[in-house]
This record gives C-alpha cells, structure tokens and sequence, in this order.
C-alpha cells in the first residue's frame, strides 16, 4: 500500500483559470471577519438596501462588487460583529428576494444594547413595523419589523437570564396555559 503524505497530495480544488496565478492558497475554510453562518439576502434594489442597513442597524460597508448590467453581484456589510452579504435579484439564476416571492420564512435576529432605540432607528429608516418592542416572556425585550425589501428582522436586547424551567412557566403564563 502506497500512503500518500497529505501536504503533497495533488488539491482536491484546484485554482480555475480565472484565479489570478499569485493567488495565495487560503489558510481557514472561511474568509477572516465571517462566522461560520452568515446571511446572504437578495434585495430587489442592493444598492438602495446597503444605504438602508447603514441607516438603520449602523451597518459598514465592506465591499462590493458591480456587475456589467449595473446590478451588485455581491457586496458584504457589517452590523455589529456579524458579516451579511447581499446582492441584487437575478432572476435568471432564480436568486430572487421576499418581496418578488411573495414574502419570506426567514426572520434576521439581531441583538442590539438598546432594542427601542434601534427599532426607532429603523422604522425612521423606512422598515415597517410588525410587532412594537416589549418585555417578553424568555428575558429579551423585542420587536419586529420588515424592511423595505421584504427581509424580516427582529430586534432584541437581553434583560433576563431566566432558566429553561423559568422560560416555559412564564411561556404557560403569557400563552394562557
């Protein structure tokens, strides 16, 4: 049996021919500043939705890349710690956002020092409210909003270290249990 020393094993990726031949062979399975998950939202308009999210969640814009019809093919923007990447619709890739769909199944938590004052921030921004911030059952003080391009977003800040035992007997209080 011929063992083969895996540093010298041939890459089981090798660059494409559009890499550029400088290219430095990455060290980490993802880029540095990303968490393991991370948000990519379509956004029917991205340019317009990444002047949004710097208004309303404080976000940074990190990069972006135009494509030749004018439309963003990728752009990151970071709120807080958490990188987000977005681009235009495509819809000849079916890469389509919430608002072209009909609406969406996925809602964007983000936990904030102040959920009043971002919620305020926001709805100032253009979201739409869906549920005003208050004090909830399991220690987070939420709310719940939609922003112009059909993405859900709840805003939260902790208040409460509760138990699981302590979160499902105040779940039975609240729900009329």
């Amino acid at each position: 049996m011929v063992r083969t020393n895996p540093s010298s094993a041939p890459m089981s990726n090798p660059p494409s021919p559009s890499t550029p031949s400088a290219a430095k062979r990455a060290t980490s399975h993802r880029p540095a500043g990303y968490s393991t998950v991370t948000p990519y939202l379509v956004c029917g308009g991205a340019a317009a939705a990444i002047e949004f999210y710097k208004q309303a969640f404080g976000a940074t814009e990190v990069s972006r890349l135009g494509g030749p019809d004018g439309r963003l093919m990728h752009a990151a923007i970071r709120i807080g710690e958490a990188m987000v990447m977005l681009n235009d619709e495509f819809p000849e890739m079916q890469a389509l956002g919430p608002k072209t769909r009909g609406g969406t199944s996925v809602t964007i938590h983000l936990f904030v020092p102040d959920a009043d004052a971002a919620y305020a921030r926001a709805v100032a921004a253009g979201a739409t409210p869906v549920m005003p911030v208050q004090d909830m059952f399991w220690g987070d003080r939420f709310g719940l909003l939609a922003d112009p391009f059909g993405h859900m977003w709840s805003i939260a800040t902790h208040t409460f270290d509760l138990t699981p035992a302590e979160i499902a007997d105040a779940a039975k209080a609240a729900c009329g249990g």
